[in-house]
């Protein structure tokens, strides 16, 4: 069985490696490039369709390695649609309002082939909670359409630095085929590995300096297959934690996600325009370089994750430990006011 994960990771791996340089020039030739100025950071223009390239190779694979059940078409028509609004926005730019109905629209398809929310699982629960046994069948659809669009949105916000999206969501994918594997859940877990191979092969182009960044298409794609996968299988289990599981691996993205609401609200802002008070953004004021600060947050992604793991083996003391340790850390950057975002702030209050 585990030569057979092991070809799963492989052979994404090596289909990434082979369709990325193919994604570039696409990405030229279709102008989806992304230049300098504004919130970005890089010097020069970089090609932004390497998302291209993640989903052929983690489809591809899926070909071969899986049964196609009606959960796994669900997810690859889903996925497709998303793909297919993320190169338009690589290519064109849509209005973040539009973008969010077709992210709606796209997590929507998944309740047509399987997926449900009806009940879910928690820790300390001996039976599971049936929406329906209290007249609350709508909110296992709503739960599902805003579990898949909030990781979505999530990954896309952690897009911001070079191999830092596809870094965290390689932590992420490795995590979850743990949880997978524990339980026994082989499409999951094949799935999560397609990914991680995916991400690790993309990260020899992506991992800074970048050749080529996974663009909307990319990150857009990654937050909805993972929900995706969680929903199959491991929110719905009480012994992995879950709910609880795939937030707490997601923990820094949805962090960093939920900070940026508030910040936009509290300033009188829309939550979907963007600014520069993200995570990666005080890292970079603060005097890290970018390497260090991608680093730093795969660290800070890894602790998430483990103190996922130490959770679902029912160590709660030290799960608690890892997690106040770390979002102490979290909150000291994300409150940080460095003298470049206080610039910032007022060049665009004008």
């Amino acid at each position: 069985m585990m030569n057979e994960y092991g070809l799963t990771f492989l052979m994404a791996l090596v289909i990434v490696i082979i369709a990325t340089p193919v994604s570039i020039k696409l990405a030229k030739h279709w102008g989806a490039i992304a230049y300098p100025g504004g919130r970005h950071i890089h010097s020069r223009p970089i090609p932004r369709l390497g998302g291209l390239a993640i989903y052929a190779a983690f489809w591809m694979t899926a070909l071969v390695t899986q049964a196609w059940t009606k959960n796994i078409w669900g997810l690859f028509i889903g996925s497709t649609i998303i793909v297919a609004v993320g190169i338009w926005d690589d290519i064109r730019e849509i209005r973040p309002l539009y973008k969010l109905y077709w992210q709606i629209a796209a997590a929507a398809v998944l309740l047509f082939f399987g997926f449900s929310m009806d009940f879910i699982s928690l820790p300390f629960l001996d039976k599971d909670v049936i929406f329906s046994d209290f007249g609350l069948s709508a909110v296992g659809i709503i739960l599902m359409l805003f579990w898949v669009v909030g990781l979505v949105n999530t990954v896309n916000v952690s897009d911001g630095l070079d191999g830092l999206a596809a870094g965290i969501c390689f932590i992420v994918a490795i995590l979850l085929f743990w949880s997978a594997y524990g339980i026994n859940q082989v499409s999951a877990a094949h799935l999560t590995l397609a990914l991680a191979g995916a991400l690790l092969g993309f990260l020899l182009f992506n991992f800074p300096p970048a050749r080529v960044f996974m663009g909307d298409s990319g990150s857009m794609f990654l937050g909805y297959i993972i929900g995706g996968i969680s929903i199959m299988g491991l929110l719905k289990t009480a012994t992995i934690l879950g709910l609880v599981f795939p937030l707490l691996v997601m923990g820094m993205p949805v962090t960093d996600l939920t900070f940026a609401i508030i910040r936009r609200k509290l300033r009188g802002q829309s939550i979907a325009m963007a600014d520069r008070g993200h995570l990666h953004h005080r890292l970079l004021d603060a005097g890290f370089t970018q390497r260090q600060a991608v680093l730093l947050m795969y660290g800070i992604s890894a602790c998430f994750g483990m103190a996922a793991v130490l959770g679902a083996k029912g160590l709660w003391v030290g799960a608690l430990v890892v997690l106040l340790i770390v979002f102490g850390i979290l909150i000291t950057i994300l409150m940080r006011r460095t003298e470049k975002l206080a610039v910032f702030s007022r060049r665009h209050s004008k």
